[in-house]
């Protein structure tokens, strides 16, 4: 069967940015499975899986504007550090703040005296992303895994609906 829209794919993926540094792999653990056209993959990837069978093994590198997005500078400002009262701040952690475009995450970039310059862009944004794959499973998912938008394993979905 060939990998289309609302198939159930399983399959192991590794990804590096363009230096070639790693940035995940599910090879040595659990491989990943989803379905086709839930949103679950970045539309790069999710194309490449098209019209693939069980066996094949693939690399495909996906330009930012097909990935994470490009970064967007305007999405990098300097906030209050009372903002952030009552918490011991460092750089890297990340926050879910309300900006004019709903809840979005942010990643403390530095901290400045009385700022603190988060970063709302993806961390992954403005990375060309190479992935290797290897597809092990492909079926059709069933209607009750297209309502819900998630796989369902042998042993149900961990959840009621």
């Amino acid at each position: 069967m060939k990998i289309a829209q609302n198939s159930v794919v399983k399959m192991h993926y590794s990804v590096i940015d363009k230096e070639g540094t790693a940035i995940d792999s599910s090879f040595d653990d659990e491989p990943l499975e989803l379905i086709i056209g839930s949103g679950f993959l970045i539309p790069g990837l999710e194309n490449a899986l098209l019209d693939k069978e069980v066996g094949n093994t693939f690399t495909v590198t996906v330009p930012p504007s097909e990935g994470y997005g490009e970064r967007h500078d305007g999405l990098m400002q300097a906030v209050p550090k009372s903002m952030f009262e009552g918490i011991e701040l460092e750089v890297g952690m990340q926050f879910r703040a309300t900006t004019d475009d709903g809840e979005e995450t942010v990643i403390v970039l530095e901290i400045q005296g009385d700022d603190v310059l988060v970063d709302g862009n993806h961390p992954l944004s403005g990375i060309e992303l190479t992935f290797d794959v290897e597809i092990l499973e492909v079926r059709e998912a069933t209607a009750d895994e297209l309502a819900h938008g998630h796989v369902h394993s042998a042993g149900g979905c961990g959840h009621n609906h």
